[in-house]
């Protein structure tokens, strides 16, 4: 079916995660059909939103930059037709699946999801839109100011809604961009990493919202203001430092620690290594080919336990199969398929080196006795 049997892997996992998603939204029954499990009896108002955003946040780059032919470039065609119907149902006012954009707090994370999604894919989320799609996405995103941000990684949110307005062509916040940006350069506790707030926290959200997005918003930005060009260069250091810690931190066996909220989320987890192999960043001392063994091992280890699916092919909550004790108040049905972001390097050709032979990753090569090169801080 495609030139390399795990692109084929990967695209294959991507879309059955995908398929209940997109295809019951594009008939417009997506709050019908999808079942919410979780904690809070609030969550239906959420999850729907969090669902279709978080997923095309992943699927964007292929959407994007896949091939236009063969067998792959029909599939990636006919998966952006889907998205592009999602976008219409999600955003009119008048469709069965017309999401919240406005209710609570929540509203501001997905809909910054569903930006980021747009950053991703400009030509085909973006320009392919029909007018009227597009005029009502642009209001949806516009809705969210009402909503205030948390003080920790939901700056970014703002700040990555702000920055789909500015790639839209429509006015924008520069101040909810700078805040954000500014605001991250305090919370930068060193090595690479950054506090989610004020304080540290030893988990994953690093590769879940921050350092994605803040590489994502202060490359579409940094031309604007030169004090923007200044922390660029700052950014780039620190998301390149994060991804040699991330790969590191995937054990022999495709496993990682268990730190942390929001551990549902899977192997969404390494959505920061992801993006920095996408964006060729990755440090000299990491091949790409060891990026994309070691994440297809996570990959490998998580979506095939079984209980990861209902019958129905729906996410449950857990890590490694359903594990509802792992989901915290705020985690539903939909929150889980932030783990699409795994899936970011298939923007990358098929001739590109991420995907060409195979190579052992970090603690695959120590700990079966092999020489690694020794670690070092960012100074």
């Amino acid at each position: 079916m495609f030139d390399n049997s795990d692109r084929e892997y990967w695209i294959t996992t991507m879309l059955k995660i995908a398929d209940p998603v997109l295809h019951s939204l594009a008939n417009g029954q997506l709050k019908q059909q999808m079942p919410v499990e979780g904690i809070l009896e609030d969550r239906p108002v959420y999850s729907h939103l969090e669902a279709f955003s978080r997923l095309i946040c992943g699927m964007a780059p292929w959407i994007e930059n896949g091939p236009v032919d063969g067998e792959e470039g029909l599939l990636r065609k006919k998966y952006a037709d889907l998205i592009r119907h999602g976008l219409k149902e999600a955003t009119d006012p008048q469709s069965p699946d017309y999401m919240n954009f406005t209710e609570g707090l929540q509203p501001i994370v997905d809909t910054a999801f569903l930006a980021h999604a747009l950053l991703r894919a400009p030509d085909e989320l973006i320009h392919n839109l029909e007018p009227s799609v597009r005029n009502n996405v642009i209001k949806a995103l516009k809705q969210t100011r009402t909503r205030k941000p948390v003080f920790n990684n939901w700056l970014l949110f703002a700040a990555m809604i702000e920055t789909s307005l500015l790639m839209l062509g429509e006015d924008y916040d520069q101040m909810r961009i700078d805040y954000a940006l500014k605001q991250h350069e305090q919370w930068y506790v060193g090595d690479g990493v950054y506090g989610d707030g004020p304080a540290f926290h030893a988990d994953y959200y690093n590769s879940f919202v921050i350092q994605p997005m803040i590489v994502d918003i202060i490359d579409s930005v940094a031309e604007i203001s030169p004090d923007w060009e200044i922390l660029q260069t700052k950014i780039h250091e620190r998301a390149i430092r994060y991804a040699v810690i991330q790969e590191r931190s995937i054990s022999p066996e495709g496993t990682f620690p268990i730190v942390g909220r929001s551990i549902a989320y899977r192997f969404g987890a390494f959505q920061h290594l992801a993006q920095m192999a996408l964006q060729h960043r990755l440090d000299d001392s990491l091949k790409p080919a060891q990026v994309r063994c070691a994440l297809t091992a996570v990959i490998k280890r998580l979506i095939e336990m079984p209980g990861t699916f209902d019958e129905n092919g729906w996410l449950k909550i857990g890590l490694c199969g359903h594990q509802p004790e792992l989901g915290e108040p705020y985690i539903s049905t939909g929150s889980l398929y932030l783990c699409a972001a795994v899936f970011l390097p298939l923007g990358l050709p098929v001739d590109d080196a991420f995907w060409q032979g195979e190579e052992e990753w970090t603690t695959k090569r120590a700990w079966s006795g092999k020489r690694i090169a020794i670690d070092s801080a960012l100074i």
